[in-house]
């Protein structure tokens, strides 16, 4: 059973984001502030869910939710930057958009830079213990995954409405086929190095 909460503050936030490790589309986060007397016996790790699952309770949490922020860092910018950079800048870009803004923030993981004068906490598997994290994740996953199959339309050949930009063995043979997209992270290894492009 998930915690309620971390913090005794009243406003307190739950981070996490989705897409780290995928060699296209975009890195997502989500940042989310709950109710206090918020409860839901199936929110977990985005993980731990099925596709179904996961949007229905993308509105569950969009209807309960005090407020919520979901924002992407593009493939560009992840490339500029570097991914662990890009996705707090995400997560950054999520709390700010939050109205009201937390006196608190919950952050999946070991990494994190302050936001401003918020105190934080880092939570490894915080997605599996705490829900503001759990509901954030899943907003994260699935407003990326929404995005991965927009963008599948463009190029079928890639098959990102299945692997959402991951590195599955039929992805890695679509960029050895037919080379690489706007979509692809150009500072990731996209193939082994024995099958390497020239970019």
């Amino acid at each position: 059973m998930l915690a309620k909460s971390f913090s005794k503050l009243p406003l307190e936030c739950g981070t996490d984001e989705a897409g780290r490790g995928c060699l296209a589309g975009p890195v997502t986060a989500a940042a989310v502030i709950l109710p206090k007397n918020f409860r839901n016996k199936i929110i977990n790790d985005s993980k731990q869910l099925n596709a179904l699952s996961r949007n229905k309770l993308q509105k569950i949490i969009r209807g309960k939710a005090v407020c919520y922020s979901v924002q992407h860092i593009y493939m560009e910018e992840i490339d500029e930057i570097n991914i662990l950079n890009a996705s707090i800048r995400a997560m950054h870009k999520c709390i700010e958009n939050l109205n009201p803004i937390p006196e608190f923030i919950i952050v999946d993981g070991n990494r994190f830079k302050n936001y401003k004068e918020v105190p934080h906490e880092c939570i490894i598997k915080g997605d599996g213990k705490f829900l503001s994290i759990a509901a954030a994740s899943i907003l994260a996953k699935t407003y990326r995954d929404e995005f991965m199959t927009r963008i599948h339309e463009e190029y079928p050949m890639y098959n990102w409405k299945q692997n959402k930009g991951y590195p599955t063995i039929e992805h890695r043979e679509a960029i050895k086929k037919y080379g690489v997209t706007k979509y692809h992270r150009k500072s990731f290894k996209l193939l082994p190095e024995q099958l390497e492009l020239s970019l």
